[in-house]
């Protein structure tokens, strides 16, 4: 008899510990029915998680055929054709090569202005100027363009279309030297005009949108700094000229 009392007293005594284990390890695990409600829900199918990168850059070749646009140019709107080779030798770093050729329109700003001599019967007027009238005496009017750059794309990110459908996309910086040339006034005055070489450096931001593993649509804005020669009136010219760049990458090597 004494016996069954000691077992019933121990039974008493470690009834309120394995309770208050069991609630610990409850609350530990949480509500087991939500976890499994949130995971066989509608929410986890409808919105899917992407992590990582989808397109990986490191070891590759870019070639970027590309036109490009000049902006706020006072004289000239051009045009220019041309291509971008890249080599990334990092996910986040490239190094690249560009060349174009310009096609030089007169800009839309440009005016040629006449005046009387004062008296009665004076006019005035202003028109468009002509291409030659420009060739040589306008500043702006770049033939080729040539430059090593050096790329840096620290920002990845993805972009949703319609809620289901996500772009993915990379921004980058620009900053490299340029070889520009440009037409110009002659040595002496009333010399035809001549082309000239001269040293420049450009900076700016790009972006590129992944349309599938190999194939990125890419634009950049750029501000391409150069002196040009002037005549001994106007003296020398220090250009910021901006262009807007619009092209289509193609990737080549095996993403590693």
């Amino acid at each position: 008899m004494k016996r069954f009392f000691r077992v019933l007293l121990a039974l008493c005594l470690t009834a309120p510990v394995l309770g208050f284990a069991q609630t610990t390890e409850e609350a530990e695990a949480g509500d087991v029915s939500e976890v499994d409600k949130d995971r066989l829900g509608p929410l986890r199918e409808r919105v899917r998680p992407v992590s990582g990168h989808v397109f990986l850059k490191k070891g590759r070749f870019e070639f970027s055929p590309s036109a490009t646009l000049s902006l706020r140019d006072a004289f000239y709107s051009k045009y220019i054709f041309g291509g971008t080779l890249t080599y990334h030798p990092m996910e986040t770093l490239g190094v690249s090569l560009r060349v174009g050729y310009a096609i030089n329109t007169v800009a839309g700003a440009a005016q040629k202005c006449t005046f009387g001599d004062g008296g009665e019967g004076s006019t005035r007027g202003c028109v468009p100027p002509t291409l030659d009238e420009l060739d040589g005496n306008a500043p702006g009017q770049i033939k080729l363009l040539g430059g090593a750059d050096v790329q840096w794309a620290p920002i990845y990110g993805k972009v949703s279309l319609l809620a289901e459908t996500f772009v993915h996309f990379d921004l980058y910086g620009i900053a490299g030297a340029s070889v520009v040339q440009y037409r110009g006034p002659g040595d002496s005055l009333g010399a035809e005009a001549q082309n000239y070489l001269t040293p420049g450096a450009n900076l700016g931001v790009g972006a590129r949108f992944f349309l599938n593993r190999w194939i990125t649509l890419r634009t950049e804005l750029r501000d391409l700094i150069y002196v040009e020669k002037g005549t001994e009136v106007s003296g020398n010219y220090l250009r910021n000229q901006l262009l807007f760049e619009l092209g289509v990458s193609f990737f080549f090597g095996s993403e590693s």
